[in-house]
């Protein structure tokens, strides 16, 4: 299930947050679903995975405009989140990346690198007891370019201080992948051994 060989050989390990270290996308779904029905943009369950790792206002600007929809991508992410918040009491570990992280703190530098907001991605790690674990956390405000471009994971290899080629991800998404490949990383694809449940939602 876990390759502790390769955990072992890197020098740095970088961790996504949203469907790695917690069990959050089928929450975050939800407000997705409840927000993007308010302002009369589709935004299906399968295309809401494959978009995994973009920040929300850029997720809004894409569909808006492929939907033609005029909104305003930062007020409406700001809503989003909002409606995450309100449900951030039914987030869950994801226990077997979580272990790799306890067994690793304290002993190698470790990181959090996200495609979404610092605000949000710290309220998380808080409510399921990870926030003082990592060294560096590195988030969308940290970077001008997002996965599937790798500066999110280079920034927290310079903030960790450990060279790109020696540090190993643990991703969930085809864009974070794209972007630990870019950076020139090793990667664990998090898929492999678990699935978030997909929530069945009103269209």
């Amino acid at each position: 299930m876990i390759d502790w060989q390769r955990i072992h050989a890197a020098q740095g390990v970088i961790f996504d947050c949203d469907g790695t270290l917690v069990d959050s996308m089928p929450v975050h779904y939800v407000a997705w679903h409840r927000t993007m029905s308010d302002v009369g943009i589709r935004f299906d369950e399968d295309r809401f995975y494959a978009l995994g790792g973009m920040p929300s206002h850029r997720i809004i600007q894409l569909l808006s405009q492929e939907q033609n929809v005029a909104v305003d991508a930062l007020q409406t992410a700001h809503r989003k989140e909002l409606a995450f918040l309100e449900l951030l009491h039914l987030l869950e570990r994801i226990e077997p990346v979580v272990q790799v992280a306890e067994k690793l703190r304290g002993l190698k530098p470790i990181a959090v690198a996200s495609g979404g907001f610092r605000e949000i991605i710290l309220r998380q790690l808080e409510q399921v007891r990870m926030a003082d674990w990592f060294d560096v956390v590195v988030t969308a405000e940290d970077t001008t370019k997002h996965k599937p471009e790798p500066d999110v994971f280079l920034e927290s290899a310079s903030r960790l201080g450990v060279v790109p080629e020696a540090c190993l991800v643990f991703e969930d998404s085809d864009l974070g992948i794209e972007a630990a490949r870019r950076a020139g990383m090793e990667w664990i694809d998090v898929r492999s051994f678990f699935s978030p449940k997909r929530i069945a939602v009103p269209s």
